[in-house]
């Protein structure tokens, strides 16, 4: 008599070792994969965060995105792409399930709740991609820098949000909005002189800067300068 088919659990499966996959943690500061190197694998947080940058052939880095727990990343593997276009470094300690591009591709043939987990995933990335190309095209430096704050807290998803984390430097939230350290340092304190973020080593978002975006409040805009 043949045994009833396991019910799969795509977290299950993403925090287990198994065929095609490990699980590796990352000191603060390694380098998961380098700009350039092969791109076989795709990568799952289960815990920590990760930087992403490129390196422009003037060498000119720039940071491309900040990815936090039950994020993936080098998903280009799966699309034909033969090298990395970039780096991804551990920011901070970090847990990390790797998954060679065969496994990935046989995992989402078979298993429809990975698949869907995966496309989600797929679509909201793309959606922040729209969000953030149209924030730097119509938005001033200051309410780019408002909007990326509330992202890092992830505000908006369960629980309460989360403080950032001091290993993001301004000259790194410089770098993610387009604009000067100095600027974003302005910024910051102006926030701050408003009771919109607290600052005790780590930045403290509160709703008063999501509303202050979303209703668009002048003190928000005001004292701003050209970028």
């Amino acid at each position: 008599m043949k045994s009833p088919k396991q019910h799969f659990n795509p977290q299950v499966f993403l925090a287990k070792v198994g065929t095609g996959k490990t699980i590796s943690k990352y000191r603060k500061g390694r380098i998961i994969y380098a700009q350039g190197e092969e791109a076989d694998k795709i990568f799952y947080i289960q815990s920590g965060a990760v930087k992403v940058t490129v390196v422009s052939e003037q060498g000119k880095e720039a940071v491309v995105g900040i990815l936090n727990a039950a994020q993936f990343f080098g998903e280009g593997c799966l699309n034909g792409q033969a090298v990395r276009v970039g780096t991804a470094k551990a920011m901070e300690e970090s847990l990390i399930t790797s998954i060679t591009r065969k496994a990935m591709l046989a995992t989402l043939r078979k298993e429809p709740k990975f698949s869907e987990l995966f496309v989600t995933y797929l679509v909201t990335r793309s959606n922040r991609t729209e969000e953030d190309l149209i924030d730097q095209l119509f938005n001033s430096s200051e309410k780019r820098l408002a909007r990326l704050l509330l992202l890092l807290a992830n505000f908006g998803k369960n629980g309460k949000p989360t403080p950032i984390d001091a290993s993001i430097s301004q000259a790194t939230l410089a770098e993610m909005i387009g604009t000067t350290r100095p600027r974003v340092s302005f910024f910051l304190n102006k926030f701050r002189k408003l009771g919109l973020i607290s600052y005790n080593g780590k930045i403290e978002v509160h709703r008063s800067l999501l509303n202050a975006v979303l209703y668009e409040k002048p003190q928000l805009e005001r004292d701003e300068k050209p970028t």
